[in-house]
């Protein structure tokens, strides 16, 4: 699994945004360490309370947490929102599991969020919840196409929203069904992935970087 991530080769100076904040509070400490193995800084933003990215962002991770905690406020805070649209229309690299994959739609419980997907998200009454096994069906920005992986999926949301670019076949459990969204430099998906599994994931990212 995960042939074809390629080996870390070259150090990079990419500056790396991480989401933390009551929001975003879900995410793997060894993404952090991989990526700062990629030779990329890796600077926390607050996407409730931070009106700006950190100086000189050039890709997002965004995990996962509660954001239909905080939609309202989320929505509010329409300046940063505004600065990660303008940084997905650059081709920048975004990285968005679950809780990131609800702040790039274009509303969450009808609150207005990024607006970067073409799709909607809202709370359910249903609980999903188990391991995956999938594919990367298209190429992007931590994984190309056939890349094999086991993930997980903890939400009581769903989304609304079609692509011709999904990021993920998932094949186990059945029945089989697409996942996610590929969209320029944009990962966004519910499933939750360990990069230790496949360690050049980090790599791949920072080597996206606009220079």
């Amino acid at each position: 699994e995960g042939a074809g991530l390629g080996n870390p080769s070259r150090p990079s100076e990419s500056v790396v945004a991480i989401a933390s904040g009551p929001a975003f509070t879900f995410s793997y400490a060894e993404h952090t360490e991989l990526l700062r193995t990629a030779g990329a800084t890796v600077a926390p933003f607050d996407p409730l309370h931070d009106e700006a990215l950190p100086d000189g962002t050039s890709a997002l991770v965004i995990g996962g947490g509660f954001p239909e905690a905080y939609a309202a406020d989320l929505s509010a805070n329409e300046p940063l929102r505004e600065q990660v649209t303008d940084l997905a229309a650059t081709g920048a690299p975004i990285a968005a599991e679950c809780a990131g994959l609800l702040y790039l739609c274009r509303t969450l419980d009808g609150a207005e969020m990024c607006g970067i997907l073409d799709a909607h998200a809202h709370m359910t009454d249903r609980l999903t919840l188990g391991y995956r096994d999938a594919v990367a069906l298209t190429d992007n920005v931590l994984a190309p196409a056939g890349t094999r992986v086991r993930g997980h999926e903890f939400h009581r949301t769903a989304v609304d929203g079609e692509t011709d670019t999904p990021a993920w076949g998932v094949t186990h459990p059945a029945p089989r069904r697409t996942e996610g969204f590929v969209q320029g430099g944009v990962h966004a998906s519910y499933l939750h992935t360990h990069w230790a599994a496949h360690p050049a994931t980090a790599l791949r990212l920072t080597e996206r970087c606009p220079a």
